[in-house]
């Protein structure tokens, strides 16, 4: 009997909005979200924040012949793409990139890394980079990369933002970072009337997420802070606990931390939702995701 093929994360960047560096973040790390997956064999990068520039120079002192790599951008937000004009395998003849559009025939995610590489803001234009980029298209929402089933979920988020799931051998991680959760729960008041209470989230995006062994979500606001950023396309960490606990995951590494929260603050954030597992009951594995730290599932 073969052994099933483990699945690797790691986190090169985990602050939302805008780069954060400085020692009060020195723990969970201050550049934009980039996370690398590794499964059967393929390089997945889920977003192209400043993080994207620390795993590309990583990849050339692993990968100096070439890179094949399958980009999946969640949205077009500047956090989110800024740091792929300092990708170094996208200047590589010998690299191959996959750039992944969401909805068939469009366009929209070459044309804004095009667009952010004008002369007015960058002095390479894209079509000056030497790598091989390709589009690819969901279709029906669904794809294959190898052995990967690969999934894309719509999220409340200004502009729209879609998470992802990837799927092999039994293992399954789903990456949905800038989603307004809070702005879908079934019972919007549930959260004043009694706080500690499970908040239910649509059946639909339940599903999606369902039986994940690691969920790496938004989690970017307390509680407290929520009422004064409704609108904004981001999370009360404890709401994304209890989509979690709902759906039967495994692990959950609350993201797109808040540039404006310290080291501490996150710590003390997390504490909350771990204690919020507890109180449902729950099993679940809450933790922050920390840049440089590697997974192994």
């Amino acid at each position: 009997m073969s052994l099933a093929m483990p699945a690797f994360v790691r986190f090169w960047g985990t602050r939302g909005s805008i780069p954060t560096p400085g020692h009060q973040t020195r723990r969970y790390g201050g550049n934009t979200s980039c996370v690398e997956l590794r499964m059967d064999g393929a390089l997945l990068v889920c977003d192209g924040g400043t993080g994207l520039r620390e795993l590309g120079l990583d990849l050339r002192r692993r990968m100096p012949e070439g890179v094949e790599a399958h980009l999946f951008f969640s949205h077009m937000h500047w956090d989110h793409i800024q740091g792929f004009p300092f990708f170094v395998p996208a200047y590589s003849p010998e690299s191959r990139l996959h750039v992944y559009e969401t909805t068939p025939g469009d366009d929209r995610v070459r044309r804004l890394l095009h667009g952010q590489m004008k002369s007015e803001y960058f002095p390479v234009s894209f079509s000056e980079l030497g790598a091989t980029i390709e589009a690819r298209y969901f279709s029906n929402r669904e794809l294959w990369v190898r052995g990967v089933r690969v999934r894309c979920f719509e999220q409340p988020h200004p502009g729209r933002s879609f998470a992802f799931s990837f799927e092999h051998e039994g293992k399954k991680i789903v990456y949905a970072t800038d989603s307004e959760l809070d702005s879908c729960v079934c019972d919007p008041l549930l959260r004043e009337r009694e706080p500690e209470a499970l908040r239910r989230l649509p059946a639909d995006l339940v599903r999606f997420i369902e039986g994940a062994d690691l969920l790496i979500a938004d989690g970017q606001y307390t509680d407290a802070e929520y009422p004064s950023k409704r609108g904004w396309g981001h999370a009360s960490a404890a709401t994304v606990v209890d989509l979690a606990v709902q759906a039967g995951v495994r692990q959950c590494a609350i993201f797109h931390h808040d540039p404006m929260h310290s080291d501490d603050v996150v710590e003390e954030k997390i504490q909350v939702c771990r204690a919020r597992a507890r109180t449902h009951g729950s099993e679940l594995v809450v933790f922050g995701a920390r840049e440089g730290v590697e997974l192994k599932l």
